[in-house]
Parts: C-alpha cells; sequence; structure tokens
C-alpha cells in the first residue's frame, strides 16, 4: 500500500475542526437555536489553552464544558475560541485553540464529532501562543499576590492589631500590679491639674 503523503487523516481533522468554528461563530451571532448546546472536550495541557490553575489541578488531562444556558462572552478566532462560565459559582474565563478540542458532541440531535489532539496540520501563530503564555503568567503572579495579601498581615495591620488589643506598656510589671498600677507608677502621666497648677 502507498504511502498517504497528503495526510488524509489530518485535512479530515482540520476540515471538522473548521465546522466546530463555523457552528460557534454562528452561536456568536444568534445564539443557541432550539434545543441545541454543546459539549466541547478539551486537552488542558495542550499549547495555547488558558484556564485558571484551579481548573487545571482539578482537570489536569482532559476537560469537558457545556455550552447551554450559562456561558457567556463567547468569542471566536480563526486559531482558537473563549468562553466565560461558571464553575462551582466562581466565574471563568477559558480559552480553547481548535486544535486542542477532542470532542464536540450536541446532545439534542445526537451529532458527534471525535479529534485526536495534536494531530492538526493548522499551528497556532507564535505570537499568539507567546500572548497566551505571558498572559497566563500575568495572572499566575496575581493569584500568588492575592494569596500573600489573604495570608499575610501587612504591618499596618499588625500594628493596628496590637492597638487593638488595649494599652501599650511602657514597662515591665510587678508581680500582682495591675496594669492601672503600672500606669499610675509610670513618670509620663501627669494630670491635667498638676500642669494647671504649674502655669
Amino acid at each position: 500500500m502507498a504511502e498517504d503523503l497528503i495526510r488524509y487523516d489530518i485535512v479530515i481533522q482540520d476540515a471538522l475542526r473548521g465546522a466546530v468554528k463555523k457552528i460557534l461563530t454562528e452561536v456568536t451571532r444568534t445564539g443557541l437555536p432550539g434545543e441545541h448546546h454543546f459539549y466541547i472536550a478539551f486537552d488542558t495541557n495542550a499549547p495555547g489553552v488558558r484556564i485558571s490553575n484551579r481548573l487545571h489541578e482539578r482537570y489536569p488531562q482532559e476537560m469537558t464544558i457545556v455550552l447551554q444556558h450559562q456561558f457567556w462572552d463567547l468569542a471566536v478566532t480563526d486559531h482558537y475560541f473563549e468562553v466565560g462560565l461558571s464553575f462551582g459559582g466562581i466565574p471563568e474565563r477559558l480559552v480553547i485553540p481548535f486544535s486542542a478540542v477532542k470532542g464536540f458532541f450536541d446532545p439534542s440531535v445526537q451529532f458527534a464529532l471525535e479529534f485526536e489532539p495534536g494531530k492538526t496540520a493548522e499551528e497556532l501563530p507564535e505570537e499568539l501562543r507567546e500572548a497566551i503564555e505571558e498572559e497566563a503568567k500575568a495572572e499566575e503572579t496575581l493569584e500568588k499576590l492575592e494569596a500573600i495579601t489573604d495570608n499575610r498581615e501587612t504591618p499596618a495591620s499588625q500594628a493596628n492589631a496590637q492597638l487593638r488589643k488595649g494599652e501599650e506598656e511602657t514597662a515591665p510589671r510587678k508581680e500582682g500590679e495591675t496594669k492601672k498600677d503600672a500606669a499610675d507608677n509610670g513618670a509620663d502621666v501627669v494630670s491635667l491639674d498638676a500642669f494647671r497648677k504649674k502655669t
């Protein structure tokens, strides 16, 4: 048997991914018609995929999203689509290259397409891949900063907490001595009456 130099398998895969792109583009224009809705499975490790660290930890290999009632800001480009979805009440924005898509299923009409991730002649443009990676690094840095801020008190908040605890002690107390006694024994405590007598 002759070697397939045309690579019909890749040509067909890319053509079917083009069909998914066309379907999603139509949805951005007119919304989901009738009972149509989509299950889209994708490789979470594929080049250009952009999901939060939280989602990647939960779905380290593959993830399936549902585009039905609650999604927003669906945008489709030549190489990827992005969409807003809520996971456990937390809104997320996902960027999914068409080359990462593993499956597309519309249960309303039992229409399904399967893909082999990475098996495509279409490569993500280098500048797009770099932009997605830079955005991912920026968000990761922001998440780390937010975690540090949430978990560590700043010097100002530590000082406020110390003030809330009560009076500052200027000298150690003797055994059995109360804070009031210690304050009364302090050299800097002057009553207003004593000040008036001096003037």
